[in-house]
């Protein structure tokens, strides 16, 4: 192989450095301008949270007035802020922040599916709520699938088949 001959399986020397593309650059700006969109998103209690410095909490709560222009411009604002300051803890910790919401959300769901079950008479989720409470009281929530059974029949305002939800939410609380 002569001198002026590239070999592909040679490493880089762990010493060099290399510079970041324009590309690169872009897509980190980006993303940190996607992080404080996000943030524009929160309340101001969750900010709160979150431990932001105060300039960029400032910046943050007047781009929540701000509309179009304004905003596009504040949002590269928040985004510079953001790269001074540690933006994957500042992530984290949003990432933190909304893990418990769609906790809920999948908990309301499973909440829906049972009773959905329940009113459409299938008895196997009886021993699957029987198996996930401890006191699942099944003649209670006969009881309540019977009458909200018999007031979609008369087509009647749903209010035994809401009870029912709340039954089970109190028994997924409990």
């Amino acid at each position: 192989m002569s001198e002026f001959e590239y070999d592909q399986d040679a490493e880089w020397p762990a010493d060099w450095e290399f510079e970041k593309s324009k590309t690169q650059v872009k897509q980190e700006l980006n993303a940190l301008k996607d992080l404080g969109r996000s943030l524009i998103e929160l309340s101001a209690k969750d900010l709160q949270k979150l431990d932001l410095s105060e300039d960029l909490y400032d910046a943050i709560i007047s781009a929540q007035s701000m509309s179009k222009g304004a905003l596009k411009r504040q949002v590269g604002y928040i985004g510079g802020l953001i790269a001074d300051s540690d933006h994957e803890a500042i992530s984290q910790k949003l990432q933190q922040l909304k893990q418990p919401h769609q906790g809920q959300v999948k908990q309301f769901h499973q909440l829906e599916q049972w009773r959905d079950r329940l009113l459409a008479g299938e008895n196997e989720v009886y021993a699957e709520l029987i198996a996930e409470f401890d006191d699942f009281d099944v003649q209670h929530v006969r009881q309540l699938v019977r009458n909200a059974q018999r007031e979609a029949k008369q087509e009647k305002p749903p209010k035994s088949a809401r009870q029912l939800f709340q039954y089970l939410q109190s028994q997924q609380q409990a």
